[in-house]
């Protein structure tokens, strides 16, 4: 997966928390992108069974998609925890969680959530 489509995934995953349902536009919304280039992204993430869209343009994750999208919004969520802790603002802290998330590796997270979940929560 790659890092775009995970960062659709986390998207859906956070926008289908705070409302009932989320289409196409509600993503080009959040994330500020076009309508042709979420409409692909919506596409390559239907095809490889990530997502479900309905009649109505309403998106659904999937298993796979729900389990990738939790993954990267834990990863998120710690890594903006664990940088506000350091004494980075909120703002930054997230910006650069964003970017840090989808390339560091399974051992380094796991070390840094477990030191967050000791020392920081």
């Amino acid at each position: 997966m790659h890092e775009s489509g995970e960062m659709y995934l986390e998207t859906i995953f956070v926008l289908s928390k705070k409302q009932e349902n989320v289409r196409s536009i509600d993503i080009c919304d959040h994330m500020g992108y076009s309508k042709p280039s979420v409409s692909r992204a919506v596409g390559l993430l239907k095809k490889a069974g990530h997502i479900t869209v309905d009649g109505n343009g309403y998106i659904q994750l999937t298993d796979s998609g729900m389990n990738i999208a939790k993954t990267i919004y834990e990863r998120h969520t710690i890594l903006t925890g664990s940088l506000v802790a350091l004494g980075v603002s909120e703002k930054t802290a997230s910006q650069d969680a964003c970017k840090i998330e989808h390339v560091l590796s399974d051992e380094t997270f796991a070390v840094i959530k477990e030191h967050y979940n000791k020392y920081l929560k």
